[in-house]
């Protein structure tokens, strides 16, 4: 692989221990992946928040390392909400191990927004190169956006930061990004236009890791959102395309009569949705947007929880929306910054849990030990105030 001289340098070790891993990691992964050099990025999203996922032993890695991101780069969701944790009912050994990884990646200069939904908080134009790890931020940038990046693991993620360049391969060549493999959604009889974690879920088990062109649909933003996050979750989807909806459906000339197509029948996402009795509801996975939030608000508005019922939200998104985070909690519903429902301690403790995502349908099982259920974001409501 290609590097420029100042590159050589820091493989070299002339600018520290640390960039010199850092760039370890970059050849090491361009050189697997047939790279021919690397690329400029204009941001980072760094995974390995959790002290849940990571443990002790990422914690001592993190501490080993002595430098500072290159770029702007941003951290995913951590284990807890930073303020307010004791009333989340998080452990303080928890909170005590959860504050190092913070202080850790603040020290190596990751802004800590803690989100999923880092393009909330900063603009991201078409054809920037970028090296996010959060899966649904990756599908998001990829597809909705037109930005170009790889599903980068944790480390390769914090590696792109420090050095500020990542291996140039896969999504980042336009060539790589064509599609693969046509969807056709039914609309069945009751199918719902907030079905679109369900649809994902389905599409994303049906096409695997290949990059999907949708016909005949017209999702908006946050249905783009929701679509994307369940397929990187139940599939590999790093990207997909939406015919005359996503940037990139008209850049590649082909005939969908060429490719593999699936169906997801209306059948399939009503079964998705059985009746099942749950201990606490939970949606925000992706983080919720303002749209989102004000349709919360709206749906509770006269409403009392009756059961535990958590919104999680990017702290920016929260703090420009104070009106319709108070709304919210005026319910007795709560909304939490800088965590999820599927890295949290805290939702390991219920033992079934409605989501209105297809990609926390997808993760909740596995990942809090959980029984999931999905349903509407107005079904979700239903249930946490009956």
């Amino acid at each position: 692989m290609y590097l420029e001289k100042d590159d050589e340098r820091v493989l070299a070790g002339e600018f520290g221990e640390t960039r010199q891993k850092m760039m370890e990691i970059l050849v090491a992964l361009g050189e697997v992946y047939g790279a021919e050099k690397l690329v400029p990025i204009a941001s980072a999203q760094v995974s390995g928040a959790s002290y849940k996922t990571i443990g002790r032993w990422g914690l001592a890695w993190l501490r080993s390392l002595d430098a500072r991101a290159a770029v702007p780069a941003v951290l995913n969701p951590i284990g807890m909400p930073r303020e307010g944790w004791q009333e989340f009912g998080i452990a303080e050994e928890f909170a005590a191990r959860q504050a190092e990884v913070v202080e850790a990646y603040r020290r190596l200069g990751i802004k800590l927004e803690c989100t999923c939904t880092p393009y909330y908080l900063r603009m991201t134009e078409y054809g920037e190169h970028l090296a996010w790890s959060e899966s649904s931020a990756v599908a998001y940038a990829n597809s909705v956006l037109g930005a170009r990046t790889n599903r980068e693991g944790g480390p390769s993620a914090l590696a792109a930061a420090i050095i500020g360049k990542t291996p140039y391969y896969g999504l980042h060549i336009v060539e790589n990004r064509r599609p693969q493999v046509v969807v056709e959604v039914e609309s069945g009889a009751g199918l719902h236009a907030d079905h679109w974690g369900a649809i994902g879920y389905l599409a994303g088990k049906k096409v695997g890791n290949r990059i999907p062109i949708f016909e005949g649909i017209r999702p908006g933003r946050d249905n783009l959102k929701a679509l994307g996050a369940a397929m990187a979750a139940s599939g590999a989807v790093a990207l997909f395309h939406v015919e005359k909806i996503t940037p990139e459906a008209r850049v590649f000339e082909f005939s969908t009569g060429d490719l593999d197509r699936v169906t997801v029948s209306g059948d399939e996402i009503e079964a998705l949705f059985a009746e099942k009795e749950v201990e606490a509801v939970a949606v925000g996975c992706p983080h919720c947007s303002a749209d989102e939030l004000r349709e919360i608000a709206e749906l509770l508005r006269g409403k009392t929880t009756t059961k535990p019922f958590y919104i999680f939200v990017a702290r920016g998104v929260a703090a420009e929306n104070a009106d319709l985070v108070a709304a919210i909690e005026k319910s007795g519903a709560r909304v939490i910054p800088d965590t999820c429902m599927v890295v949290s301690p805290r939702m390991d403790e219920f033992s079934s849990i409605m989501v209105d995502s297809g990609k926390a349908f997808a993760y909740v099982p596995g990942m809090c030990g959980a029984l999931a259920r999905i349903g509407t974001r107005r079904e979700c409501v239903e249930v946490a105030t009956s």
